[in-house]
């Protein structure tokens, strides 16, 4: 691995990904973007090649298709440039889930979960090898508050944080670092996906605001980032309380409550 990792970003042509590889680009990292849209993907690159000097692939691929994933898994396997994954790439739909076809929930969880395991299982084993590298996913508080009432996207977001958490625990001790960051309502385009004017929303952060706050989270190594939380006791609150009860999860016989009929 170089000693300046190269940087593998989806959902890199706007919103969230532009703005990663934009910070990313300014500490002198070069680039492979991932996403649909070569045309935006072109313009920044361009534009961040004549302002940094940096190096940048563009990598087109939908992450909804089995090819053009495969494409991608082969480039985080094969290319030993590549120090640090941003699984950013993600979308929602809108409407309750007794509204939502099963196709659309299908192709949400295919990208918001599935497209991130298999990204993160072709990087993995070689950053492990090397003792070194990260991997970053992008999640959102809505995973921890099934009140937020998006049901399918919060559980593919809780997805995301049970699995940083799960791999912190197993990569942790081989030197490599897992981050993940819990945003919350943030001026991107995922709000057109949901038929939701993001301008009438109160309390929304800036994508620079929300990149810049994930980063100093990575420069601290913190595993789970949160922005748009002020008190982070809360979650160590939450964390904690999490870790209390694990010694008390596995029991050969029921508790009491339980063995008395209703």
């Amino acid at each position: 691995m170089t000693q300046i990792p190269l940087v593998l970003i989806t959902g890199a042509s706007t919103g969230i990904g532009a703005t990663y590889a934009e910070r990313f680009a300014r500490r002198g990292h070069d680039l492979v973007l991932v996403a649909r849209d070569v045309v935006r993907m072109e313009a920044l690159a361009s534009r961040l090649r004549d302002e940094t000097g940096v190096a940048i692939d563009i990598l087109p691929a939908d992450l909804t298709k089995s090819e053009d994933l495969a494409k991608v898994e082969t480039r985080l396997r094969d290319d030993a440039r590549i120090g640090i994954l941003v699984n950013n790439a993600g979308t929602a739909i809108g409407g309750s889930f007794v509204d939502q076809s099963v196709d659309d929930m299908t192709k949400l969880v295919g990208l918001n979960a599935t497209a991130l395991v298999r990204l993160s299982s072709a990087i993995a084993p070689r950053l492990a090898k090397a003792g070194e590298g990260s991997i970053v996913n992008i999640g959102s508080v809505v995973g921890l508050a099934p009140e937020f009432g998006m049901t399918v996207y919060g559980a593919t977001k809780a997805f995301v944080l049970f699995l940083s958490q799960g791999l912190a625990h197993e990569l942790g001790s081989k030197g490599v670092y897992i981050q993940a960051v819990l945003p919350a309502t943030t001026r991107t385009e995922i709000w057109d996906h949901v038929g939701a004017d993001v301008s009438a929303m109160s309390n929304v952060m800036e994508v620079g605001d929300l990149v810049d706050a994930a980063l100093v989270g990575f420069d601290r190594r913190e595993p789970v980032t949160i922005p748009p939380l002020h008190d982070g006791g809360q979650w160590d609150a939450l964390d904690g309380a999490r870790k209390a009860m694990l010694g008390n999860l596995v029991n050969a016989v029921p508790a009491e409550r339980y063995r008395t009929p209703a």
